[in-house]
């Protein structure tokens, strides 16, 4: 396993790499790895022959500056956890290297109605920086295939604009959600959670596995199956609300009433001990 900083040395050897026919899988993250993480790096490892995965904490798509000078950092343990994966490049840049003329001095993207729903509603200019440094990864990686994790599911549908609208020549490949034996979804905010915290925070889950099994048995039944999962959100005061939707899994446009062939999620984000958790259940 190699470790670049720098952009020339690692697209140096990624020509290499791809000049001997090897296809390259890609796993971006902002570190702080957990299972989850590992998993993307398994199924990027058993359909590609190399595997780089970037390890970088991206400044532009935090809209709350306590939110990133809090996000978790083990550098050292992200680096020993993907050796023993067997991962074959890591890119860990600097600010520095990926903003060279400074943050607040860079490109915006606008990704249309998706920018302004849920995630991007609750966190403006969030999808503009995930979009813009994923497409700088894109560019100095140029992965064959790219793996996110479906926790993050608005996330891959903005990805997957991204790559439509800019002609990216990758494939972008969806993994099932990690889950703690609770069902809380793991997520490297978890480490700023207390043992207690993450007992509460399960409760999330039961709410949204609540709402998918109603749907499935009363697909006409949107309101009342967001309903219960509030009433069972409620049980649990540890639990702050931001949003509970039912939407279109492409376009996140929230719908009042099931069609058939369309793929659907119970999306939702909450506080617990002032850290903001995701998640997602698909129909």
């Amino acid at each position: 396993m190699t470790t670049f900083t720098d952009i020339k040395p690692l697209q140096d050897r990624l020509h290499e790499i791809r000049h001997m026919g090897n296809k390259v899988g890609f796993v971006p993250t902002m570190g702080a790895l957990h299972k989850g993480h590992l998993q993307l790096i398994q199924q990027a490892l058993a359909e590609n022959d190399v595997v780089v995965c970037s390890i970088y904490v991206n400044p532009t798509q935090f809209n709350n500056a306590a939110d990133l000078s809090k996000y978790p950092r083990d550098l050292e343990a992200d680096v020993a956890l993907l050796q023993q994966e067997g991962c074959d490049v890591i890119f860990s840049p600097s600010d520095l290297v990926m903003y060279p003329n400074g943050q607040h001095n860079t490109l915006t993207l606008n990704f249309g109605d998706l920018e302004y729903r849920l995630e991007g509603k609750f966190r403006p200019g969030h999808f503009s920086g995930v979009g813009l440094v994923v497409s700088k990864l894109f560019h100095i990686v140029m992965p064959d295939r790219v793996y996110f994790g479906q926790k993050d599911l608005q996330q891959v549908a903005v990805i997957r604009k991204l790559v439509d609208h800019l002609f990216f020549n990758v494939e972008v490949i969806k993994v099932p959600t990690v889950r703690a034996k609770s069902g809380l979804a793991l997520s490297s905010r978890n480490a700023l959670l207390s043992e207690d915290g993450r007992k509460k925070a399960s409760h999330l889950f039961y709410a949204l596995n609540h709402a998918r099994q109603y749907l499935r048995q009363h697909p006409d039944s949107v309101s009342q199956a967001k309903e219960q999962a509030l009433a069972l959100l409620q049980e649990e005061p540890a639990i702050t609300l931001e949003y509970l939707e039912v939407v279109n899994a492409a376009s996140f446009d929230v719908v009042t009433h099931i069609q058939r062939h369309q793929e659907i999620a119970v999306c939702i984000a909450a506080f617990v001990e002032g850290i903001r958790l995701i998640d997602n259940v698909l129909l």
